[in-house]
């Protein structure tokens, strides 16, 4: 017997609570200078809900670059605002809740 969700009490093969969790924050993609002028991007809002480690393992290997995750926000190095939101979309997050700024 497959294991049960402790949130929805589904199974976990028909578990919906990551998709929800997906559609129900909004997403902030913006790029901060840190030191010696390099620029990072920061995408915040995603949910905790949302497995982020593998959203930014996959973000790094579309991009090639180097991330991490602080405080809940995924920060990836070099300025990837242009490219993100099509990236995110094929990841299942809706394309109304991604605000580039």
């Amino acid at each position: 017997m497959s294991e049960i969700c402790p949130k929805c009490g589904l199974p976990k093969d028909i578990c919906t609570c990551e998709t929800i969790a997906k559609e129900e924050r909004k997403i902030r993609v913006s790029t901060v200078a840190r030191r010696f002028g390099k620029i990072t991007t920061v995408i915040s809002g995603i949910s905790r809900d949302v497995d982020t480690k593998k959203v930014l393992k996959e973000l790094k290997t579309k991009l090639a670059c180097g991330g991490t995750i602080k405080n809940g926000d995924i920060e990836l190095q070099g300025n990837h605002k242009d490219k993100l939101r099509p990236l995110l979309v094929r990841m299942g997050f809706p394309e109304d809740q991604i605000e580039i700024s």
